[in-house]
């Protein structure tokens, strides 16, 4: 991870080979459902307002302001400090001759400071969970949108210990298509199942997001009162 500067701004970019032809590609980055279906819920309005929910109370407004489909698109929207600069994020699709994209975000300030680097990457860091998402919607579910639903806990416990609590009551079954130190992804037939537990200053952030690719979203229990419960040692 790094930081690049260069006329007056600071920056930082990630990228992605994917599967998926341009068009593809673009509708799963640049449409409300399409970016819903392996990122956060996303409502991409007529105005050009772009509204991402993140969590109770964690939700990101930007604002369009290029559109170049199926190939790049533009949005600002409020950076880390109220009265700092504004966050730029450019998104690209470049088709390969081979077949597949390259999806590339970048990131940006106008500064000249420092102030902000670490914010900037803190996003850097979190790319490539939500990119290897993204390959899967484009190779298991190309075309077809899911029912996102996302559920979080916050504890005073050490993450290493509320992970393994979870995972020994997990009640998904699936293929894993991604584990790593306090994360899984799962792949289900009709199902995308990440979960992540993450060291936030004091307390463990604990995350539970489900994308449902079924013709009928399937009946859910109360995963919230579920993860909160094991969060407290339940």
């Amino acid at each position: 991870m790094s930081i690049r500067r260069e006329s007056g701004r600071h920056f930082v970019q990630a990228e992605a080979e994917v599967p998926g032809t341009a068009e593809e590609v673009w509708d799963a980055i640049a449409t409300g459902p399409g970016v819903t279906s392996w990122f956060v819920p996303t409502d991409m309005r007529a105005d050009g307002t772009i509204v991402s929910e993140f969590g109770p109370g964690m939700e990101s407004v930007a604002l369009l302001t290029e559109w170049d489909p199926p190939r790049r698109f533009v949005a600002e929207s409020d950076g880390f400090d109220p009265n700092g600069p504004s966050l730029e994020t450019e998104w690209c699709v470049e088709a390969r001759p081979g077949g597949g994209c390259v999806v590339r975000v970048v990131h940006s300030l106008p500064t000249e400071t420092d102030e902000w680097d670490r914010q900037l990457e803190s996003v850097e860091a979190g790319w490539p969970d939500y990119f290897r998402l993204l390959v899967l919607y484009l190779r298991h579910f190309p075309g077809r949108y899911a029912s996102t639903s996302q559920f979080m806990a916050v504890t005073p416990k050490p993450a290493a210990e509320v992970w393994d609590r979870l995972t020994a009551k997990l009640p998904f079954s699936g293929a894993l298509a991604y584990v790593a130190t306090c994360q899984r992804i799962l792949l289900a037939p009709a199902m995308v199942v990440h979960l992540f537990a993450m060291p936030m200053g004091k307390q463990t952030v604990v995350c539970l997001r489900t994308y449902d690719f079924g013709d009928t979203p399937a009946v859910q229990p109360d995963w919230q009162q579920w993860l909160q419960a094991i969060a407290n040692g339940s």
